[in-house]
């Protein structure tokens, strides 16, 4: 008997896009959206569907085409828990910020009051689905917790993680490179695997639906933004030493990617990873290892995140530098806020950082991002608490056009590779700055042989 009624719990960056599709490709299948943040269902509910809270290519043509058909957003959790028959739980899983595991560890306090929340409300059987990202055997927590309910209702626990890439996520869920299913080995759990994977045969190659085991679908997800991070830190770590020996990381870059065995993806230098997934994702490998006592391999994958704090402070460094060793009262004009182009989202964005760094040495930023808004700007500096809020909005600005942000900028840094900053007039922007005029461009996402017939000084990474 197939799935008929979803319901997800979390509507932010996974749970909104993944529900869209789902809901676009299974029309009989009637799939509500909940979130205990009213602000945030309302705006998946405008009117407007180009207000909706999450920007990504597509999703909002997606969302016009199957809300209130058969797309539901609500703030009702309780009843949308007890109509489904499969549960999705697709809530925030940040790193810790308090007790054992301060840093590192994955804070699981939303994951237990989910699974609580449905054993209070249950009262037909269910399937519950591990989207949000999670340590390894985190279902056996979950299962505990539903299965000591005492109202009878049985729960089949699987993990089915995303590997979405924010910017083309409604791309990647459209024509995934695999879909990983997750279950238990019983006769109850392969029949529930079953009915997840016949949701996502509606439009995915069966060859591309990898079923296994609870552990080792929690564990995939893990290890593979782990070696995604890797690459990058890998190719920012080579990005130095050719500055040194001079060498030209992208060209270096393109020899080894030409290499079957290595591939070209993900060797772009750049002045480093951010989003919601990577760093922590990391870090609670390096705390499951070290609670296993794997000191060495948490070594290991601790030194990616190193390698990627180092490089936001080099290139923060680089910019102090070259502006005579003082940026005390100069503009800097940041291009990008957003962590990776084509999304909204801001969460471990380098330009944080790279923003707080500055503004230790009492900088002015101006910023431009043609996504992100002022309010979130200042709150993602605000969150750091380095210094008082006042500071950071005497400091910093934000404006709605490129060449405002850049009028009498001292520099240019460029942090988010958005396409349009390509099109831009770039006489007009140099002639507007303070000279000499310097354009730092930490995604190299720009023409250098452009910039310096202007009349740039320009400094990329791995230049």
């Amino acid at each position: 008997m197939e799935i008929t009624k979803i319901c997800c719990i979390g509507a932010g960056y996974v749970g909104g896009p993944t529900m869209a599709v789902i809901a676009q490709k299974c029309p009989h299948i009637k799939v509500t959206v909940v979130d205990l943040n009213a602000e945030r269902i309302a705006a998946w509910n405008d009117s407007n569907v180009d207000n909706i809270p999450i920007y990504e290519p597509g999703l909002s043509e997606i969302v016009r085409e199957t809300r209130n058909r058969n797309l539901f957003f609500s703030t009702d959790v309780d009843t949308a828990i007890d109509e489904a028959e499969m549960i999705f739980i697709s809530v925030n899983t940040p790193t810790k910020t308090y007790g054992a595991g301060k840093g590192m560890a994955s804070d699981l306090k939303y994951i237990e009051l989910c699974a609580r929340q449905i054993a209070k409300i249950a009262k037909t059987d269910k399937i519950v689905v591990e989207k949000s990202t999670l340590p390894v055997r985190t279902a056996e927590a979950i299962k505990s917790i539903l299965d000591n309910t005492g109202n009878g209702v049985k729960f089949q626990i699987l993990s089915n993680p995303e590997f979405l890439a924010e910017g083309t996520a409604v791309s990647d869920l459209l024509n995934p490179d695999r879909v990983l299913i997750g279950g238990d080995p019983s006769e109850e759990g392969q029949r529930a695997i079953q009915k997840l994977v016949a949701i996502y045969s509606k439009w995915v190659p069966n060859q591309q639906i990898l079923t296994t085991n609870l552990w080792s679908s929690e564990l995939s997800k893990l290890t593979a933004n782990a070696f995604l991070a890797q690459r990058i830190s890998s190719i920012n770590a080579m990005s130095e030493l050719c500055e040194k020996t001079g060498a030209d990381i992208n060209e270096v870059a393109k020899a080894i990617g030409m290499d079957s065995r290595i591939g070209p993806k993900f060797l772009k230098a750049s002045v480093g990873f951010g989003g919601s997934c990577f760093q922590k994702d990391i870090l609670n490998l390096v705390y499951i290892a070290k609670s296993f006592g794997l000191n060495e391999v948490a070594d290991y994958w601790e030194q990616v995140i190193v390698m990627n704090d180092h490089q936001k402070d080099r290139f923060a460094k680089n910019i102090i530098t070259t502006l005579y060793n003082t940026i005390s009262g100069k503009k800097i004009a940041f291009l990008g806020w957003a962590f990776k182009k084509d999304t909204n989202d801001t969460r471990e964005s380098a330009a944080i950082y790279v923003a707080d760094y500055l503004l230790k040495e009492e900088a002015n930023i101006a910023v431009f991002d043609p996504k992100v808004a002022k309010n979130k700007i200042l709150s993602d500096l605000d969150y750091l608490e380095s210094r008082k809020p006042e500071l950071n909005r005497k400091r910093v600005s934000a404006y709605d056009n490129p060449y405002s942000a850049c009028k009498n900028a001292h520099a240019i840094a460029i942090l988010t590779e958005w396409e349009e900053f390509n099109n831009y007039d770039w006489k007009n922007i140099y002639e507007a700055m303070e000279k000499p005029a310097f354009v730092f461009d930490g995604r190299n996402c720009l023409d250098r042989k452009k910039l310096t017939d202007i009349g740039f000084i320009y400094q990329g990474i791995g230049s």
